[in-house]
Formats: C-alpha cells, sequence, structure tokens
C-alpha cells in the first residue's frame, strides 16, 4: 500500500478521534494489512509534531482561516508541508505532485488545484519564524508548541530550560536500553548486537545502558533470547535511587508494561520478591510473557488498585510508585500530548497523591518508598510530595531530582522517602 496513503489515514483517525499516535498507527497498519515504513513513521510523527508551525506557514498561503479548511484538504496540505520543508530526502516537485494524486485518492479532486497552488508558493518561499514582541507567541511557532503549556513550563523552570524543554521535544527520540546482567555481559551484548546488523554503544553513566545507533534491535536474535529490555535512562536512574538488594520485598505500584520491575529483579540476581500490579488483565500477562523471555522468576505480577489498601499483601522493604501522570516528559515520544487541554491536571494530582498515600502503608520500618512521574510539573512532582510530608512525619526526604530532557534522557521526576 502506498506509503502517504497509509500515513493519511493514520493522521486523520488521530485527529478525528483525539487518539495515541502510537496506537493508531499499530490498528491501521494491522487494519490494512501493512507494514510500517520509516517515511510512514517520519511523515505520521512529524506532521503531529510540528502543526502548529505547518499551520503558521499555510496560513501564508491561504486566503481563508485555516478551521474552515475541509479535514481532509487540510491533513493533506500538513502533509505536503512536512515533506517540503522539513524531509531533505523528499524533493519538492514529488511532494506537491504526491499531494495532488492523494487527493483524487480519497476523493478530494476538488482541492486538487488549491492543494497544487499553496504547495508550490510553499517550496518556492523561505521559512520565516516569526520575531515580535510576544516571546511565547514566537516560541510556540518555532518549536510548534501551544502557548498555554509554553507558560506552564516558564512558569515551573524558567525561559532558558522551557527552550532546551522546546528544542529537546523535536526529533526522534534516543533508543535505551537495559543489558539484562542475569544472563550476558554488556560487552558480550554490544558484540553480539554488532553481529547482527546492529550498532550499539554503552552510555556514559550506566555500566548496563545501551543507546541503539542503528539497526532493528527487536528484531534480532539477542532480543528473542532475552538479553536486554528497552528501557530509557531516566528510569534507570530512578531503580538506582531505589537501590534493590538481593532477598527483598518490593512493591512496583503502578507496574505495566514491566520495564522497571524487570530492572529491579536484574539488580536482586533474580533472588527475592517483586510484587507488579496493573489494573488491567492484558497488562498482566504483557509483565509475565516479558519476564519470562528475560529469565526472570521473582515477579508475582498481579491485578490490584494501587490507590486501595490491600490487608493481604505482606509488608515491602522497598515500594516504588511509578504513578499515571501527563506525561510532559515523554512528549518527544508522544507528540499529540502537547496539545492537550491539561485542565485534568488537579484530577490527576489527587489520585498520584491517593496513590502515594497508600503505597506507604505497605513499608517497612526504615523501608524506601519512591515517587515518579515522567512528568515535568511542579504540581504533580513537587506539590504531591510536599503534601505527603505534611501529612506523614514518620517519613523523611532523601532525595528529589528533576531530569530535564534535553539532557540525554526523557523528562522525568523522582523523589526517595525513608520510613522512619
Amino acid at each position: 500500500m502506498d506509503d502517504r496513503f497509509l500515513a493519511y489515514k493514520i493522521l486523520s483517525k488521530i485527529e478525528r478521534d483525539k487518539a495515541y499516535s502510537n496506537i493508531t498507527v499499530d490498528v491501521v497498519l494491522s487494519e490494512n494489512e501493512a507494514t510500517s515504513t520509516p517515511f510512514v513513521c517520519a511523515l505520521v510523527y512529524g506532521v503531529i509534531e510540528r502543526k502548529i508551525t505547518i499551520d503558521y506557514i499555510l496560513s501564508k498561503f491561504l486566503t481563508q482561516p485555516i478551521k474552515k479548511l475541509n479535514p481532509q484538504v487540510l491533513t493533506i496540505l500538513r502533509m505536503g508541508v512536512y515533506q517540503i520543508k522539513f524531509m531533505d530526502k523528499v524533493p519538492d516537485s514529488a511532494a506537491v505532485n504526491e499531494s495532488v494524486k492523494l487527493s483524487k485518492k480519497v476523493k478530494c479532486s476538488f482541492a486538487s488545484g488549491l492543494i497544487n497552488s499553496v504547495l508550490r508558493k510553499v517550496s518556492l518561499n523561505e521559512m520565516v519564524f516569526p520575531e515580535t514582541s510576544n516571546n511565547i507567541f514566537d516560541l510556540s511557532i518555532k518549536y510548534s508548541c501551544p502557548e498555554p503549556l509554553i507558560e506552564h513550563y516558564i512558569n515551573d523552570y524558567g525561559y532558558i530550560n522551557t527552550e532546551k524543554i522546546l528544542s529537546s521535544s523535536l526529533g526522534s527520540a534516543p533508543l535505551f536500553i537495559r543489558v539484562n546482567t542475569l544472563k550476558i555481559s554488556t560487552e558480550e551484548l554490544i558484540d553480539l548486537l554488532e553481529k547482527e546488523g546492529v550498532i550499539a554503544r554503552r552510555t556514559e553513566d550506566n555500566d548496563y545502558s545501551l543507546e541503539v545507533v542503528s539497526g532493528a534491535v527487536f528484531k534480532t536474535e539477542c532480543y528473542k533470547k532475552g538479553y536486554f529490555h528497552a528501557q530509557d535512562l531516566a528510569s534507570q536512574k530512578c531503580i538506582d535511587c531505589l537501590n534493590p538488594k538481593e532477598n527483598d520485598i518490593v512493591f512496583d505500584m503502578c507496574s505495566a508494561p514491566g520495564g522497571k520491575s524487570f530492572t529491579i529483579a536484574e539488580k536482586m540476581n533474580n533472588k527475592g520478591k517483586i510484587y507488579s500490579f496493573d489494573l488491567y488483565k492484558h497488562k498482566i500477562k504483557l509483565i509475565n510473557d516479558a519476564a519470562k523471555r528475560l529469565g526472570i522468576d521473582i515477579i508475582d505480577a498481579q491485578i490490584c488498585d494501587a490507590s486501595e489498601f490491600n490487608s493481604q499483601l505482606p509488608k515491602a522493604d522497598k515500594v516504588l510508585c511509578d504513578v499515571p501522570c501527563a506525561g510532559l516528559g515523554v512528549i518527544r515520544r508522544k507528540p499529540e500530548i502537547k496539545y492537550k487541554d491539561f485542565t485534568f491536571i488537579d484530577k490527576l494530582c489527587e489520585l498520584q497523591y491517593n496513590i502515594l498515600d497508600n503505597s506507604s502503608l505497605y513499608v517497612k520500618e526504615n523501608g524506601v518508598l519512591v515517587y515518579s512521574t515522567c512528568s515535568l510539573s511542579k504540581r504533580e512532582n513537587e506539590g504531591v510530595c510536599e503534601k505527603f510530608l505534611t501529612e506523614h512525619s514518620d517519613f523523611k526526604l532523601d532525595e528529589m531530582v528533576t531530569l530535564i530532557p534535553h539532557k540525554n534522557s526523557d523528562g522525568f521526576f523522582f523523589a526517595k522517602f525513608i520510613k522512619e
């Protein structure tokens, strides 16, 4: 099936249903019995990522407001602009001609003249970002980020950090894998992957983390044999903070898909007990299947509501609360997140606090409780932790870390508490 047509179908569904990009890609490919290509992924994620910038460019060459355009036509125009301005390997003429062909294929031939005219003008004119007295507007167009979210970042992290956060949100995210030390050493894995056509390099501050430079790492025999699992550097640093030891009892309160539980098990040399909880049966299966591939047998994956106390469970040496969050630290992986209405964060903070509060009941004396999110929101992070400390005098704060994504990891927050 034609790549541009596939990308069009995926983008149309995301726009219409306000769906997650990664899930929609899988659904549309399955429905059309097609396989993904680098071009399809680049076009889909690129258009979502740069939507505000693309619409700004389009507005210069349209005689009507963008919101009055037929949604199908707008999707085709956005795809065309992205190919012209952000895909160096696609000739402008091909981007224009293929967009016109696509309009006819999806029964929008009535707009083929408009599409041809607008995209030709786009190709003939240099892309110029605005420079006004409104810095937030300028940043919004340059980095394709809604103004309210930029204001949020500035309020929480200042202007300089905000621009770094916005800059890092564009382009593909690095891929990191965690070496399964139960089965193989870091050097052995690097060598075996290279023999399978995958180039991976050791990261600077983690002996068991590799950045995948090139190659289909999840199609290798090394993956099938359970020599590694995918995990960003930020999550690995969070587990370092938890510091699990052999024979510990550890709770992972919101575990699926299980990456943190797997790293915990490896650090424990597969000795002890890990309870990995999630609300949904199909996610428990994901954890169990991956644990089997990795050769981990100390994980007990259970359906459990992390916000409600279960008196049947034992006390734990270490408890990890990686709670549901707004995801503001992983926008480069899920670009549609930035277009959400974040008025729901207050309710989210309430849930996050309830999970942390409930989880504290499972911690042994002198035990460790770690709270974490992949969000960059002080309400979700420091705010929840400050409330917890105010209402739990039996816990003391040991460490609190915010990872800004421009520093070679996802945006992430974690705080470590000790029960006295």
